[in-house]
């Protein structure tokens, strides 16, 4: 498994042609203290960059952007009953989306761990 990120902080780990999605720890931070997550339906499809869904803290309200063309294979709806979650572990139990990757040659656009850093630091 491969993990990406995004200039947008949302994580990407990839196995084969599916990949588990969310924001990174940074992201959570930035928001603050989420309230509410709005997800789409299993079996969309989205272009790379696409709204993909909502999540809504205490300050502010932030999309979530498909990171690369995809179509969504589960929703982790978990998220709409405890959108605290997001906060607990982004980076783990809290993942939005598994995503089937329509266009796998769009992770090369992508940042890898140790460049991700850079940016947030």
């Amino acid at each position: 498994m491969t993990t990406y990120y995004t200039e947008d902080h949302e994580w990407l780990d990839v196995d084969g042609d599916v990949a588990t999605i969310g924001i990174t720890e940074h992201a959570a931070e930035q928001l603050g203290e989420v309230v509410f997550v709005e997800l789409k339906e299993v079996g969309e499809s989205f272009e790379k960059g696409d709204e993909i869904g909502v999540v809504e803290s205490v300050k502010a309200a932030s999309e979530i952007f498909a990171p690369v063309s995809c179509e969504i294979l589960e929703s982790n709806d978990s998220l709409a009953d405890s959108p605290a979650e997001v906060n607990e572990s982004p980076e783990s139990d809290a993942w939005f989306y598994k995503i089937r990757l329509t266009d796998e040659s769009q992770l090369e656009e992508l940042m890898d761990e140790i460049t991700y850093k850079k940016l947030i630091s």
